[in-house]
């Protein structure tokens, strides 16, 4: 796949890494590899006549001075040549101990722009780059030549973030961003490639945010005037969203991920694939963090972004944040389905003419939806009738109709609708109400994986938990937050995260037809982001077989990975059933990870209950002290 890789090098610890990571893809692709070192002999004859009025007396004579200036530049050209050429033979010979050419590249200029003028002026398949250099601190998490490189070219880069040896921790997976666009198809293909070469597992994640929308509508409620608000339609548009949009997104969103994995399965390789709802770079980011994964394949631009931007803001944050390495794909891949859509498939001049109605950042993803549907059901020629039958798959309310509605009709409609019990798929989170769905329409779960949630049962639950207090949203929907949910609300870190789970909850609790939130609705979502945060306190100081245990464990097979006494096992048991027995079981194989063991006794299970109990005593110590969660 890749056969000319080019190398940028500093001799430090993460120049080291890439070269590496750099020959085992070489070995693994037969590629010629470029070593590149950018030297600046121009900046330091330049600085050193900035000083020449600082040497002692005795150079300062007109004679003198000529001669110390033929020294020094003929020294320092010379000498940061020699330089270059060091850090340059140790890449040469680890790429000769394995077989594999390396041709070396000395430039003298400014390091960025060489780079970048080099790339630009070459053939190169791939770039390999550390993500930091020399001067490097610890807060730091992507150096500024680095992050200029990797916006200033369009060539494949893979930016090494960790140290560990490439072959390390087998069990962690390459995790692939999926938002349908051909970039990211692209980067599926160099998954597989690179998941084959390394013999490790991929996986491919994609997110849609149905929360977005009721943020922006919140705060735009606080700005609107009366008549504005009254045009906006507030509470249409809302239940707009909660009714078709958001169920219609993840629709989208799982196709991209089903055509990922029959792109996968034509290459024999089984791809888990996995839909997240969220903020984009969000999810992926504690996807790749709770699986430990060891790369992560991203397009450089969105299925949303314009061809002339230089990287998505997505693929961005994660090239700064993610801890692993982060491979970022500029090529383009037309999945078979589509390619074979596009050139056998015939539009009538109306349905081009409706297509043009599509806004423009959502045409492509609706113009690949048509296409794929009109493939999989033998049409030759997409007419109106067929784009209907899409929409009523993807939307199947119309929203032509929901906008029509009058304000007192959708008030009867909620009335009529909040006694009816709801069902939510455990798999995806899709919710439906009224009747027990035969499957999920999002994820093809079975009935089986869908929980009734009585509207009712979670009410008289909620009054046991103390004073109820009213909240109004921004669209006059009233919901009722018990003393208990607040609590558990303000554990979570203030400012945007806090913010963040709020909307989670709220628009989880009107998804599901709830007046009254609970403590069991808020906890598992503020639970989230505070176990996130605590885990990610301690992961720097793991060792390597510790890291292997948790990448091993965060796969989901534990089972196989640990080993459980009879002891342990009862001890476990007599936890509630449910929620708490889940996280206590993860507390105890995250002591037996610290302690790098494979067995889980009894002693293991206390102290895993004790660590629990330990990081509750906190949250409530502190939330009594001051009301807020600790380690913010």
């Amino acid at each position: 796949m890749y056969k000319t890789i080019y190398v940028p090098v500093d001799n430090s610890e993460h120049s080291n890494a890439a070269i590496e990571v750099a020959v085992a893809l070489g070995r693994a692709f037969g590629a010629n590899l470029v070593g590149s070192h950018v030297y600046a002999a121009r900046m330091h004859d330049y600085r050193f006549r900035q000083m020449e009025y600082t040497l002692p007396p005795e150079y300062q004579g007109e004679e003198e001075m000529e001669k110390q200036r033929r020294i020094h530049d003929s020294l320092i050209t010379m000498g940061l040549q020699l330089i270059s050429d060091s850090y340059l033979e140790v890449m040469a010979q680890k790429a000769a101990a394995e077989g594999l050419t390396c041709r070396k590249v000395m430039i003298d200029g400014k390091n960025y722009a060489e780079l970048v003028r080099d790339i630009r002026g070459s053939n190169y398949d791939l770039v390999v780059i550390g993500a930091l250099g020399m001067g490097a601190v610890k807060p730091s998490s992507l150096g500024s030549v680095c992050e200029r490189v990797v916006r200033r070219i369009e060539t494949d880069t893979l930016v090494v973030k960790s140290v560990i040896p490439p072959h390390a921790l087998p069990e962690a997976p390459i995790v692939v961003g999926i938002d349908g666009s051909l970039q990211s198809y692209a980067g599926l293909q160099a998954g597989i490639a690179l998941g084959k070469a390394f013999d490790r597992r991929v996986e491919a994640v994609g997110v849609y945010d149905p929360v977005l929308h009721y943020t922006v509508f919140h705060s735009l409620a606080d700005i609107l005037t009366e008549k504005a608000a009254k045009v906006f339609k507030f509470k249409e548009q809302e239940q707009l969203h909660e009714e078709v949009i958001d169920t219609g997104l993840a629709k989208i969103y799982q196709s991209h991920l089903e055509v990922a994995r029959e792109v996968a399965r034509d290459q024999g390789v089984d791809l888990k694939i996995t839909l997240l709802d969220g903020k984009a770079y969000d999810r992926i980011l504690r996807y790749v963090r709770q699986t430990e994964a060891w790369m992560l394949v991203l397009g450089r631009i969105g299925v949303h972004s314009d061809d002339r931007l230089d990287i998505g803001s997505n693929t961005e944050n994660l090239l700064r944040l993610a801890p692993c390495h982060v491979l970022i794909t500029s090529r383009k891949f037309y999945p078979p389905m589509d390619v074979k859509a596009e050139a056998s498939i015939a539009w009538t001049p109306e349905a081009e003419q409706r297509m043009e109605k599509v806004p423009g950042f959502v045409k492509a993803i609706a113009r690949t939806a048509v296409l794929r549907f009109a493939m999989e059901r033998g049409h030759s020629v997409i007419t109106n009738a067929v784009i209907e039958q899409v929409m009523d798959i993807f939307m199947p309310r119309r929203t032509a109709e929901k906008a029509q509605k009058l304000a007192f009709e959708l008030a009867v409609e909620h009335v009529r609708e909040s006694e009816i019990p709801a069902y939510i798929c455990r798999a995806c989170g899709h919710t439906v109400r009224g009747v027990q769905p035969a499957v999920c329409v999002v994820c093809n779960a079975e009935a089986a994986e869908f929980e009734k949630v009585d509207k009712m049962a979670v009410e008289a639950l909620a009054a046991s938990e103390g004073a109820i207090r009213d909240e109004e949203t921004f669209d006059g929907v009233k919901l009722r937050w018990t003393e208990e949910a607040n609590r558990v609300l303000r554990m979570a870190p203030s400012g945007y995260m806090r913010r963040r789970a709020k909307a989670r909850i709220e628009k989880l609790a009107r998804v599901q037809q709830l007046e009254v939130i609970s403590k069991e609705l808020a906890w598992p979502i503020v639970a989230e982001v505070v176990e996130e945060q605590m885990l990610m306190q301690d992961r720097d100081s793991l060792t390597p077989e510790q890291h292997m245990l948790r990448a091993t464990r965060a796969t989901g097979r534990t089972d196989d990975l640990f080993t459980w006494t009879e002891e342990a096992v009862a001890r476990l048991h007599r936890v509630p059933e449910g929620y708490m027995r889940d996280m206590t079981k993860k507390r105890v194989e995250e002591v037996a990870v610290e302690r790098a063991t494979r067995e889980i006794t009894l002693e293991i299970v206390e102290a895993g209950i004790e660590a629990g109990k330990k990081i509750m005593s906190e949250l409530i110590e502190a939330y009594n002290r001051t009301g807020q969660s600790p380690r913010q």
